[in-house]
């Protein structure tokens, strides 16, 4: 399971340089327009993501900042989000990287920033929740770009490992 959610940790990285690259193409108004997605826009979907990142590898690790709430705007800029998200990718890979079975077996208590109360369960499943998380509004994100006539992003995890990921197989 650990090579599994380090494999994921780099897919994670290059996936959002994908996204990150085809938001670059856009127009400031096109990277804030509201496309009627979860979050509006291409930018606030991409500020959800690093609010969460942060909040997880918060309640993993003890470390970095921890937003106080979901609706959080950590950067107004495109530049300012996707230097923070590269930080926040080293930051998931180092802290899988310290990772072993018996911490991931573990259990982690964390209070939710949506409902009071503890919430406990092992590592295991709020680390693939982290991962599946990604990959729900990085799908989300594709739907924005596409649905703005941008060519169709490809992000499936076997075309990485295929790619750049050739040393996970």
């Amino acid at each position: 399971m650990l090579r599994h959610f380090r494999m994921l940790a780099d897919y994670n990285r290059w996936a959002n340089i994908q996204v990150y690259d085809a938001a670059a193409q856009l127009s400031d108004a096109e990277f804030h327009e509201d496309r009627g997605a979860f979050f509006g826009s291409l930018h606030g979907t991409l500020n959800h993501l690093l609010v969460t990142d942060r909040l997880w590898v918060h309640r993993f690790s003890g470390t970095g900042e921890a937003p106080s709430a979901l609706g959080v705007v950590l950067h107004a800029d495109l530049a300012g989000l996707r230097a923070d998200r590269e930080t926040e990718d080293r930051r998931i890979i180092s802290w899988i990287d310290t990772l072993d079975a018996e911490a991931l077996a573990a259990d982690i208590t964390y209070t939710s920033v949506l409902r009071p109360g503890a919430i406990t369960h092992p590592l295991h499943l709020a680390v693939a929740h982290m991962f599946n998380h990604h990959t729900h509004h990085r799908g989300q994100s594709h739907t924005i770009l596409t649905s703005m006539g941008k060519p169709s992003l490809v992000l499936d995890l076997l075309h990485f490992l295929r790619s750049e990921g050739r040393h996970w197989m």
